[in-house]
């Protein structure tokens, strides 16, 4: 997500560039320039590699329905507890890594607002007295995969049920480092087009 912000941003910037140097035709130009140096389509792939790693990971959560909980649990062999889950779901389906608490998933990722939930998100809850003390996947839909809690298995649920409500604590979005893209490796070229 980050690597949009930034190709957004360059591209404002060149905007910007050419509006003051022809107001007339910058619109037309910076459409040109874009198009010339293949950055719309390279713009297009890069949305279209964080899609699909979200969907990746909404796809192989729901492999896992019906997996035990298991307090400490890691793997679909001995079961899972739900940060648990989260960090396997994470690994397996895009190779990232992350803390293995929920509240240390927590502060590793980056708060969002409930309505910019996106499939792949992490929603937090407080089911024990203490603020995100359970962690589960947004899937879309108001619906989110978790493990919930001893003698449980990996489930779907809505977060609109009073029980999930009620204890909501916050969305986070992890980070993701996308491999280097075309549109990554054409960014030098821009800049020397400012000057």
């Amino acid at each position: 997500m980050r690597i949009l912000a930034i190709l957004a941003l360059l591209i404002a910037l060149l905007f910007a560039a050419s509006a003051q140097a022809n107001p007339s035709g910058a619109s037309d130009d910076m459409d040109k320039f874009l198009v010339e140096k293949g950055l719309l389509a390279r713009i297009d792939q890069v949305r279209h590699s964080v899609g699909l790693k979200a969907s990746e990971l909404v796809f192989t959560s729901m492999g896992f329905l019906g997996v035990p909980y298991r307090r400490g649990g890691n793997t679909a062999e001995t079961g899972f507890d739900c940060s648990g889950f989260v960090r396997a779901m994470y690994q397996q389906s895009i190779g990232l890594i992350l803390p293995r608490k929920a509240e240390q998933q927590a502060a590793a990722t980056e708060t969002i607002q409930r309505a910019d939930l996106q499939p792949g998100d992490l929603v937090f809850f407080n089911t024990l007295r203490r603020a995100f003390s359970h962690v589960g996947i947004y899937v879309g839909d108001g619906k989110f995969i978790h493990s919930p809690k001893p003698g449980a298995h990996v489930r779907v649920e809505s977060m609109g049920v009073a029980y999930w409500n009620h204890r909501f604590d916050g969305a986070r979005r992890v980070q993701t480092a996308l491999p280097e893209t075309p549109a990554l490796e054409a960014l030098p070229s821009i800049e020397s087009t400012l000057h």
